[in-house]
């Protein structure tokens, strides 16, 4: 059941696109229905998250302890609550703030799957879905605010800073896992005191923290969020308001239990957050912009929050958790109003706007609802939780003393906040009306920002409804149960003094803000976070290029030294170390291996004093099939048959590029002539030393035996070479499938839109399609249309002969295809109307990798990703045993088809020249 949530999440965003292109705009109430139903869900299962927690699981990597694990308590319900609620608001009030006549299918598209994103961060119960969430909403956060084109620097800070602290999460992760040897998130709650006790306890405490001070945008990593701002308004209200930046506060309530009674943890967290909160809240009253505004506040809202976590107790997390719920409904309103003062009004700056509550009174009133709550004013929600708030701060003891000195510091960052709030408000709405001619906007528009603001008083004054969930919340975050009891009212104490003095301190900040702005203007900090940034980042460029310099050119030898060197490095180190050679294994050397080193040495010899290029593709080929009967005599059909296809491959691709070369190579100095052969000869006495130190020197290891003995039985197929690449390892083969697929579009990409060849006087025709042509009007088709025709359908029947028996015999998805890829070759020299003439490579490259994925999710249903699931067909002479293993040769036979097809396609046709009419530079 708790799964459903995200399929209902999941399902909208695969549909919106299309949606989007029949409703428009309006796509959005459709998914505003959709996160009211995934809201609804999780609110019928809410009573038993309160009681305790639900818990689902799919397994996922059973051998790694890795499944899709999910779990909702308290905690979790909080936040999911708010992703849907807010997102649902947010879903409706886009459909009335984005134009009419523009496809918006992408930013609803990128929305829905951030939303998908976060709730299945908040319901993670496995640390390694936890971070895959998170990775996953910077990368959509990223998307949205570079969306508009005029963000991409902005989105790029927000990417690099956020990405940082996921990898600083990452290895909080790994870290966890060595520790505890369990990912699960329960586990690693529970077993606390080994984590926290453990060598390892202070560097996960650091990683997390830093996880969360750059998602959440703490001093010194909080220059991104207000340059996030460049995001439409309803990017910004959801995600760098409601949810993405919430991310932080939820990992560290999530790890409290473990770190929360730590000195250290509770000291960083109470400067940090602090800190944050006083200088965003500084930072807020400098803006005249009201979307600047809310973004500093946001830093400062946050870090109060942090700070509160901090503090820890019952006091501490309970109010840490009614002011991010509280915080939610006011921001949100609050950006979204703004939104719709820009859109009525064309301009954001409060000394441009004046008077707007006499043409725009509800605007006006709910403005004022949600900044009244923002400020703390009673008896809004926003006013509890900063009295809650002041309670924990003055209570504090841990050392003693320290309370007064805490209360101080959060009087004077809500009294700053109270003196904003009160900016926005008066700068927006009070004094004359200079822009006349604007009127209120239309109650569907203002009807999202109106429930979250309306929320905000309703709450405040009946908020003991939070708190069942406030103290779920604080039995979560604390490990022990705690009695929250919320009220608008505990009578008269220290809080009430220290609210008289916020109130009556922000007034007066608000009626001297000429003074304070001149104060402000001359006041900065004396470091900006953006432009430490920028240095760095320009100077890792700088660094890089320096680094890659030597790369940037077309001569191999600069390619190819940086791992010859390392290899005669390695050698050179390892080999005084190394200590004696274990004696060959009897059997393993034959007479036949020297004769076939006999047959390589000519071949070898010949490529380093032949010119020709042509000469060298030949005398490669001649090394390649020496090899090929190398692995012949040792017994490796698989691999001579790879080996031999491959070789084919290689001269048809290196033909294509010969021709666009000169015949010979050029002739280079003696001295680089002496250097290559002496970095030649330390590379060959390396490689001979490794050769001979671990050829031949061990018996059959273990788990060769293993795939020897067992392999048959557990996998259905008797050929254990294709066992092992789609049975036993087929996680490493979908990464190989992956990075053959990544390689395509690089070519795809890199090498740009096709050309017709235009043959000159200098240079050939530089294309098969040309060739061909050329062949054509010269008479000699013949030969290659008979073999198009005849070889043809033979080789395109081998090629599936070979994917089919590559489970029992030699053969496979790889070997079928580059048998497929050699038609493919052929097919190109044949006249232009071959049915193989003209195959797409992209539905190949997308087909295959689908494929793969695709029978790795069947493998779920046996209770393990790519687990192989066999049956049997019995087809009444004989039975033919059939396994999901041919499905992923399946697409691993379509992923190396399309590497091919488009290897040829690119390299076999004539690239236009940048800036030639037609292609982009």
């Amino acid at each position: 059941m708790l799964f459903l949530p995200l399929a209902v999440m999941s399902l909208a965003a695969v549909l919106v696109v299309a949606l989007s292109h029949r409703l428009g705009r309006n796509v959005g109430y459709v998914l505003s229905v959709a996160f009211l139903i995934a809201l609804g869900i999780l609110l019928v299962l809410a009573p038993r998250a309160l009681a305790g927690s639900i818990d689902a699981e799919i397994a996922w990597l059973p051998s790694l302890d890795v499944a899709v694990r999910l779990r909702m308590d308290g905690l979790g319900l909080l936040f999911a609550v708010l992703i849907l609620g807010v997102g649902a608001l947010i879903m409706a009030y886009a459909a009335r703030y984005l134009a009419d006549d523009h496809d918006h299918s992408r930013l609803f598209f990128l929305l829905t799957v951030f939303a998908t994103a976060m709730l299945a961060l908040v319901l993670a119960a496995d640390l390694v879905l936890l971070y895959v969430a998170w990775e996953l909403t910077t990368v959509c956060s990223f998307l949205l605010i570079g969306g508009t084109g005029r963000g991409r620097r902005q989105a790029t800070r927000a990417l690099v800073i956020t990405a940082a602290g996921g990898l600083a999460l990452l290895m909080a992760v790994v870290l966890v896992s060595v520790t505890l040897g369990t990912t699960d998130l329960a586990t690693v709650i529970d077993d606390a005191d080994a984590l926290r006790n453990s060598p390892a306890a202070p560097w996960i405490a650091a990683l997390v923290m830093l996880a969360a001070f750059t998602k959440s945008a703490q001093v010194p990593f909080h220059f991104w969020l207000p340059d996030a701002m460049v995001a439409i308004t309803p990017v910004s209200a959801y995600l760098h308001a409601a949810t993405l930046v919430k991310g932080g506060i939820y990992l560290l309530m999530r790890f409290s239990p473990v770190f929360g009674e730590s000195a250290g943890w509770s000291a960083t967290l109470l400067t940090v957050g602090l800190v944050s909160a006083v200088v965003g809240a500084v930072l807020a009253l400098k803006q005249h912009d009201l979307k600047a505004l809310l973004a500093y506040s946001t830093v400062s809202q946050l870090g109060w929050i942090i700070a509160l976590i901090g503090l820890g107790g019952v006091d501490g997390l309970a109010d840490a958790a009614l002011h991010t719920f509280a915080h939610a409904l006011f921001k949100a309103t609050l950006f979204m109003l703004v939104g719709i003062i820009d859109r009525e009004a064309g301009s954001r700056d409060i000394r441009e706007l004046s008077g707007l509550y006499r043409v725009m009174p509800v605007t006006a009133t709910l403005t004022a609802l949600a900044a009244l709550s923002m400020a703390g004013v009673p008896p809004f929600l926003g006013f509890v939780s900063k009295e809650e708030a002041y309670y924990a701060f003055w209570e504090y003891t841990n050392p003693p003393g320290i309370g007064a000195v805490l209360s101080i510091v959060a009087v004077a960052a809500a009294t700053l906040t109270f003196a904003y709030g009160f900016r926005l408000l008066w700068g927006a709405f009070a004094g004359p009306l200079r822009q006349p001619g604007l009127y209120e906007p239309s109650r569907s528009f203002l009807a999202p920002a109106a429930v979250p603001a309306v929320a905000g008083l309703v709450l405040g004054v009946g908020v003991s409804t939070l708190n069942p969930l406030i103290d779920a919340t604080v039995v979560d975050t604390l490990g022990r149960a705690g009695n929250a009891d919320l009220a608008l009212w505990h009578g008269f104490s220290v809080p009430v003094v220290l609210s008289v003095i916020t109130i009556a301190g922000g007034i007066a900040l608000f009626v001297q803000r000429d003074r304070v702005d001149r104060l402000l203007d001359r006041w900065s900090l004396p470091v900006r976070g953006r432009d430490v940034y920028d240095r760095a980042y320009a100077g890792v460029l700088s660094l890089g290029s320096v680094m890659a310099s030597p790369a940037r050119t077309a001569s191999p030898a600069a390619h190819l030294i940086y791992p010859i060197g390392v290899f005669v490095v390695a050698g050179a180190v390892l080999a005084p170390v190394a200590g004696p050679v274990p004696p060959v294994v009897p059997g393993t050397a034959r007479a036949v291996d020297v004769g076939v080193i006999v047959a390589l040495v000519p071949g070898i010899a010949g490529l380093c004093v032949v010119r020709s290029r042509l000469a060298a593709i030949g005398l490669v080929g001649v090394v390649g099939l020496a090899v090929a009967v190398w692995f012949l005599v040792v017994g490796g059909v698989d691999l001579v048959l790879t080996q031999l296809l491959v070789e084919m491959l290689t001269v048809v691709v290196a033909v294509l590029v010969l021709r666009r070369l000169p015949a010979d190579f050029g002739r280079t100095s003696p001295r680089r002539g002496i250097g290559a052969a002496l970095v030649a000869v330390a590379a060959g006495v390396a490689a001979f030393a490794a050769t001979y130190t671990l050829t031949g020197r061990r018996e059959i290891s273990p788990a060769g035996e293993f795939l020897l003995r067992e392999g048959p039985e557990l996998s259905g197929g008797s050929n254990v070479v294709n066992t092992i690449l789609v049975d036993f390892r087929g996680l490493d083969t979908l990464g190989e499938a992956t990075v053959l697929v990544v390689a395509a579009v690089a070519l795809l990409g890199a090498l740009g839109v096709r050309r017709p060849a235009v043959p000159d006087a200098e240079t050939p025709p530089p294309s098969f399609t040309a060739l061909s042509s050329q062949l054509e009007r010269l008479g000699n088709t013949t030969p290659f249309a008979t073999a198009a025709v005849m070889v043809g359908p033979v080789v395109a029947a081998l090629s599936l002969f070979l994917l089919w028996r590559g489970h029992n015999d030699p053969g496979g998805g790889f070997i079928a295809a580059l048998v497929g890829g050699a038609g493919v070759a052929l097919s190109r020299l044949a006249p232009s109307d071959s049915r193989w003439a003209h195959l797409p490579a992209r539905p190949f490259l997308a087909g295959g990798l689908l494929v793969c994925v695709g029978t790795g999710f069947l493998g779920l249903l046996d209770g393990s990703f790519l687990r192989p699931l066999r049956t049997s067909v019995d087809l009444g002479p004989f039975t033919q045993s059939l396994t999901t293993s041919l499905l992923f040769d399946v697409g691993i036979y379509l992923c190396v088809i399309g590497l091919v097809i488009t290897g040829i396609d690119r390299l076999g046709t004539r690239q236009a020249p940048v800036g030639e009419k037609g292609v982009r530079p």
